[in-house]
C-alpha cells in the first residue's frame, strides 16, 4: 500500500515536472539509503543520467516561465511527463520487492499504467490551465504558477518517499483542483466567446 502511495505521489510530481522526481529518486538512491532501487532501475542513480536529467530540468525551469513558450513546452511534455510518471512509479514499486512485497513484481504493467495515468491527469490539468492563466493575467501569472508547480513537485517527491500516507491528502486535493480547473477553463472560454469582435 505504501509503495503504491509513493508511486502515485512521485507520478503526480512528474505530471508537474518530469525531471524533478527522477532527480530526487536518483540522488536519494545514489547518496543515501532512503531509496533502494532494484537492478533493473539502478540506472536512475547513475551519475551521467543524473547530469543529463539536471540539464533537462534547468531547460524546463526556464522554458516553463516564458508565456506562450510554456504552452509549446507543455505540448512536447505530453509524452515525457507520463513516461516519467511510469518510470518513477515502477521504480519505487519494484523497490518494494526488495522489502518482500511481490505483488507488483508479478504485475509490473500495473505500476507503469498507474504512473502514466496519474502523471497524464496532472499534466493535462496543468497544460489546460496555463493558457487561461497567461491570458487572464497578461502573461504575469504564468511564471508565478510555474514556480509554485516546481516547488510542489519537489515537496511532493519528498513527501511521497518519506511520508507516503500524506499522498492521499494530495490526491484528494488534486481531484478538487481538476474540477476547479475544468470550471475555470469553461467560464473563461464562455467569456471570450461572448466578447464583441472589434470592427
Amino acid at each position: 500500500m505504501l509503495a503504491a502511495l509513493t508511486g502515485m505521489g512521485l507520478s503526480a510530481a512528474a505530471g508537474l515536472n518530469a525531471y524533478i522526481p527522477i532527480l530526487v529518486v536518483g540522488m536519494l538512491a545514489n547518496f543515501t539509503d532512503a531509496v533502494r532501487l532494484p537492478n533493473e532501475f539502478s540506472w536512475l542513480g547513475n551519475g551521467w543520467v543524473l547530469g543529463i536529467v539536471g540539464v533537462l530540468l534547468a531547460a524546463e525551469f526556464v522554458l516553463d516561465k516564458v508565456p506562450v513558450v510554456d504552452s509549446v513546452n507543455d505540448t512536447i511534455q505530453t509524452a515525457i511527463r507520463p513516461a516519467s510518471g511510469g518510470i518513477v512509479f515502477s521504480a519505487t514499486a519494484a523497490a518494494a520487492e526488495v522489502d518482500n512485497s511481490t505483488w507488483m513484481s508479478e504485475h509490473p504493467w500495473v505500476g507503469w499504467l498507474l504512473g502514466i495515468v496519474t502523471a497524464l491527469i496532472v499534466h493535462l490539468m496543468k497544460s489546460t490551465a496555463r493558457p487561461v492563466i497567461n491570458a487572464s493575467t497578461v502573461g504575469l501569472g504564468g511564471p508565478v504558477v510555474s514556480a509554485v508547480e516546481d516547488a510542489g513537485s519537489v515537496s511532493l517527491s519528498f513527501v511521497a518517499i518519506f511520508l507516503p500516507i500524506l499522498v492521499i491528502v494530495f490526491l484528494i486535493a488534486l481531484a478538487f483542483m481538476v474540477v476547479w480547473t475544468y470550471r475555470k477553463v469553461r467560464a473563461f472560454r464562455a467569456r471570450t466567446k461572448r466578447r464583441p469582435v472589434p470592427g
